[in-house]
């Protein structure tokens, strides 16, 4: 059984918040169930809710005879006329499927238009119930119920109600509730449809000019706030309507009286539409003016509206808010109100900005743009109301006006008119954007919010956009813009997926880096001295994809500068990374994401096509221009292997320190890559040649003798590779031998340590041990001693009188200090330091007299 409607979407309240007394919309709010919960199910309400053979009459409509019609219509009428006070919730999925069975019939008999409509208008009163747990027990039905009838919006929209509805917009009205009907209908398919089909619908000639002509009539001669909401709710319709490219907004010259009823107020136009008209303090007229503005920005997007808007004076009606908020302004706004408009103009001249450029230096925008900024950041007393969408987060403060000021800057300057950017350098731009530069970060220091790093996202774009390929520019740049990007590269990684736009903020900092100070010695210099090459490897030892292809970029520039190099290599990281070590590493993630084939010790797979990735291979051969690039060519551009390879190059690639094994094996790759892509570019040309036609046989020597060159490369380099292999493993071998040898010795040391050990203890636990190593010790005394004896050579005896130690004497002697009665005391003559106790005979004597020679006092003693 085929259902009524489609179920609909809740209607979103993007209206004005105050509808005017109007009549209900049918089957909408006045729909509830929980009329008369106290009420007294008593004989009058039981007279009322009479049961009527529902059941018979879905019978009856059931049946296919055509016959029956007169039948069906008159017990209709009847279960109309039986539930005229509402319908009882017991009875309501019976009811529904009623309406069901009679929408079945529409497409054949018109006569059950009536009936149905009447059905649905008995939705639309309160559901009574017998008992008072009806509630409860049908509540799903109801929802159900509720959700199946829908207003009907999708078969109305099939139909095209939505042009029907809007061409009939002016037809005569007694009653004078055509034009909001209609605007509720066209919400509603608005709101519960496509917005693309009801837009197309309302974009014919005839629409346009429908509600062109509704919309000037409620604004020249509606008086009462409904007039007004039904003027409003009506130019929003029509703003869809312009967002579509092929609505005739121009042709039907609703553009035109759009664009005029937006700037009148700031500028003075000569035209019949705005004569005698005035704005009222109202609400109402609050809004039509914010839509207005808002018309004037989707218009923007339409190349055929320019001149329109060069015109009508759109650029000075929007400068006019680009000044200081001193007073309320004009037509007496409150404070808020005007810092609304403000800053919704000024939104808006960001978009309009870019199309009429003439107009925009005619006006001197560029200095209202920068006085406005100077204000933005002085000491002017100024509390920002920030209640509105454009003014989120600059409660108490001017951060909202800078931050769409410079919106409209960054809008201006990226189109890279030479005009437009020359008068906005020649007013000192760049010096007063990097004190605004610095304002914000020393704002973002304090409390870090997402318009912040967006106001100094933006200006480090403009900045770029300003310097690059401009020396002079660069230089006004300078040192003072170096030192305020350094701690934008000393940014904590961990903020860059924080969600406030750190991440934009790095991305603009390092686009600033490269066109603001690459190129300009004095600023390249600067920056080196600050050691902004080490927070450049700082970052891209993170390691991030989408960092590392624009900071590669950076240094390759910066490697001109030759001082760079040393600091490249004199960079250590975590761990004590080199930066030759990093680069490698780099190589190797890229091709593991390529999905390069490597064996499992890095070394070349495919000698024909060494470097080549999973995603060429997958490519056919196809023929193409000379002028277009191959998949080889296009390749280069796509990672980052070349930037490695050329940064390398810059590097040398002998000496490099902290590399392991593994990475010599890359970099015996890395060295040939502009080889092996030489050969990627022959292996292209001669699969494209083969296809095309056969080469002749000269032709086809040569190229058989470059595959096969480019071949022997990859075998060469996969041989060397297999060579550092070995030498490593000999290496390591040799390092594990030294390693063991070293740990024997330790445990021989260890075992003479712990024998000579029991030996002493043996010694000094048992006297014949103790006699015994006596004797050894005399023979060998013995033995060490001269055979032949020599005349006059005193012999000494070994043994010391009056030893009493169980081993042998050492070599250390213990010293006492020298007595004080010997030395006279702390105060004695210091002569005393040099006299000796005489030794002879290997026995102390006493000093019979020390004499000191007055002439050699200093150098030389004589004892005697």
């Amino acid at each position: 059984m085929s259902s009524l409607a489609e179920p609909s979407a809740s209607r979103a309240p993007s209206r004005s918040p105050a509808r005017s007394p109007g009549p209900p919309r049918c089957g909408g709010e006045r729909r509830s169930y929980a009329a008369d919960a106290d009420a007294d199910p008593g004989t009058a309400q039981e007279s009322q809710f009479k049961s009527v053979d529902l059941n018979h009459v879905i019978k009856l409509l059931e049946e296919p005879n055509s016959s029956n019609l007169e039948r069906q219509l008159k017990i209709l009428k009847k279960v109309v006329k039986r539930f005229e006070n509402g319908l009882p919730l017991k009875d309501l999925a019976q009811i529904f499927e009623i309406l069901n069975l009679c929408a079945e019939k529409l497409t054949e008999q018109q006569a059950f238009i009536e009936p149905v409509c009447e059905l649905i208008k008995l939705c639309g009163l309160p559901f009574q119930k017998n008992k008072l747990s009806d509630e409860v027990s049908y509540s799903l039905t109801v929802s159900k119920s509720i959700a199946q009838l829908g207003v009907n919006c999708r078969l109305m929209l099939k139909a095209q109600a939505a042009s029907r509805l809007c061409v009939r917009l002016n037809d005569s009205d007694p009653s004078g509730q055509l034009i909001f009907r209609s605007s509720e209908i066209l919400w509603n398919l608005l709101e519960s449809t496509s917005k693309e089909e009801v837009v197309n619908q309302l974009s014919s000639l005839e629409c346009v000019h429908a509600l062109k002509e509704v919309f000037v009539y409620l604004l020249m001669h509606g008086f009462r706030n409904y007039d007004r909401q039904l003027r409003n709710d009506l130019l929003v319709i029509a703003t869809l309507v312009a967002e579509n490219p092929a609505a005739p907004m121009i042709e039907s010259g609703f553009t035109k009286q759009l664009i005029v009823l937006a700037t009148f107020t700031e500028v003075k136009i000569p035209n019949p539409l705005v004569k005698g008209l005035k704005l009222t303090y109202s609400y109402e007229d609050f809004e039509l003016k914010k839509l207005l503005f808002n018309v004037i920005g989707v218009l923007s997007k339409d190349p055929c509206a320019a001149q329109l808007l060069s015109e009508n004076d759109v650029m000075p009606a929007l400068l006019y808010y680009v000044k200081p908020n001193q007073k309320p302004g004009f037509h007496d706004w409150s404070a808020a109100q005007y810092e609304e408009l403000q800053l919704h103009a000024i939104a808006i001249l960001a978009s309009v900005a870019p199309l009429l450029l003439d107009k925009y230096l005619s006006c001197q925008a560029n200095t209202l743009l920068l006085l406005f900024l100077e204000w933005c950041i002085g000491q002017d007393p100024f509390f920002s109301q920030g209640n509105s969408f454009h003014g989120t987060g600059g409660r108490g403060s001017k951060l909202a006006q800078m931050r769409y000021s410079l919106r409209v800057l960054r809008s201006v300057v990226s189109v890279c008119d030479d005009a437009v950017n020359l008068n906005l350098c020649d007013q000192g731009a760049i010096s007063q954007l990097l004190d605004i530069l610095q304002y914000a970060a020393n704002k973002s220091k304090e409390k870090e919010d997402a318009i912040l790093l967006e106001i100094q996202a933006d200006i480090l774009f403009i900045l770029s956009t300003l310097c690059e390929n401009d020396l002079h520019r660069k230089e006004l740049f300078g040192y003072e813009g170096v030192d305020i990007l350094i701690p934008f590269m000393q940014m904590d990684p961990n903020k860059l997926y924080s969600g406030l736009g750190h991440s934009r903020l790095l991305f603009s900092a390092l686009d600033c880096l490269w066109s603001c100070v690459i190129g300009c010695y004095i600023a390249e210099d600067s920056f080196l001295e600050k050691q902004g090459i080490f927070l450049l490897l700082d970052l891209l030892a993170l390691k991030q994809k989408n960092l590392c292809n624009i900071i590669l970029g950076i240094l390759l520039e910066f490697c001109d500068n030759p001082k760079t190099t040393s600091h490249i290599s004199t960079w250590r990281g975590e761990k004590d990374q080199t930066a030759a070590n990093l680069l490698i590493q780099l190589w190797r993630q890229e091709e593991l994401e390529l999905g390069v084939r490597r064996d499992q010790y890095g070394r070349i797979v495919d000698m024909k096509r060494p470097i080549v990735s999973s995603f060429q291979k997958q490519q056919e051969v196809i023929s193409m221009p000379a002028n277009c690039p191959s998949f080889a060519i296009v390749e280069i551009a796509e990672n980052i292997r070349a930037k490695l390879y050329s940064l390398l190059c810059k590097l040398g690639f002998e000496n490099l320190p902290g590399l392991s094994a593994k990475d010599f094996v890359t970099l015996a790759i890395i060295r040939r890559y502009l080889d092996f892509k030489t050969g990627e570019v022959w292996s292209e040309l001669c699969a494209e040649l083969k296809e095309e036609f056969r080469p002749v046989t000269s032709d086809e020597e040569a190229l058989k003798v470059i595959s096969e060159v480019s071949e022997d490369v990859g075998g060469m380099v996969a041989a060397l590779q297999t060579e550092m292999l070995e030498s490593q493993q000999h290496q390591e071998l040799r390092e594990e031998e030294k390693a063991y040898t070293k740990i024997h010795s330790i445990h021989k040391q260890r075992e003479m340590v712990n024998k000579s050990w029991e030996n002493f203890l043996t010694r000094t636990s048992n006297y014949e041990a103790l006699k015994k190593a006596k004797r050894l010790q005399e023979k060998s005394i013995e033995a060490s001693r001269s055979k032949s004896k020599s005349q006059n050579v005193a012999v000494h005896s070994t043994d010391i009188k009056g030893l009493g130690t169980t081993i042998g004497s050492g070599r250390l002697v213990t010293v006492e200090s020298t007595p004080p009665h010997l030395v006279g005391g702390p105060l004695a003559d210091t002569d005393v330091a040099l006299r000796k106790l005489s030794v002879h005979g290997g026995a102390l004597k006493k000093i019979k007299r020390v004499k000191i020679l007055d002439s050699f006092k200093k150098n030389s003693i004589s004892v005697k």
